[in-house]
């Protein structure tokens, strides 16, 4: 398996792979709502609140995990990961991991302070992320499922208390997604 940043040329493959991944886990609705979000992530956010990663095998991308620009009136450098999808083919052997821990890794490269996602915390733990409370850092919008709230710091401090709003890129900038 080879994971790396991904290639501008790689998008209609990354639209399609999120399409059969939340088209098949979720439903239709659901998976055209993710599809639209890492799309429009790659397209019209600006490179400089953007890391995104592929994994491949043969040539054929397995996995995608996109990192994009979160900001809070505390001086912080964040980024959120979201989303994040695996072929079903290959679920269940590490992929996922892998590629949260490269696109983590570059993120400490590039002087990251902290990464926020909003998922399952029995998963992310596995990975070094932590739950926290709206009362720690408030995300962009309320958050239906509050318990999923989840941040790591990446410079091996205690996660801040971060004073204040937060706003997200474009892309993520909708209710639904929260």
């Amino acid at each position: 398996m080879n994971i790396s940043p991904y290639k501008s040329s790689d998008k209609e493959e990354i639209k399609h792979l999120f399409t059969r991944v939340f088209s098949d886990s979720e439903n239709t609705s659901e998976g055209k709502l993710i599809v639209n979000l890492a799309f429009d992530l790659l397209n019209n956010t600006d490179p400089q609140d953007l890391f995104a990663f592929t994994a491949c095998e043969n040539e054929k991308i397995m996995g995608c995990i996109i990192f994009s620009k979160l900001m809070f009136d505390t001086p912080i450098n964040a980024f959120i990961l979201s989303p994040v999808a695996i072929d079903t083919e290959h679920q269940g052997r590490g992929i996922g991991q892998a590629l949260i821990n490269y696109g983590i890794n570059q993120l400490k490269q590039a002087d990251i302070e902290l990464v926020f996602t909003y998922g399952d915390l029995n998963f992310y733990s596995k990975v070094g992320f932590e739950q926290i409370t709206q009362e720690v850092a408030q995300a962009p919008f309320h958050l239906s499922q509050p318990e999923g709230w989840l941040c790591q710091s990446l410079i091996g401090n205690k996660i801040p208390h971060l004073k204040g709003t937060s706003r997200c890129v474009q892309a993520l900038n909708h209710v639904e997604l929260w």
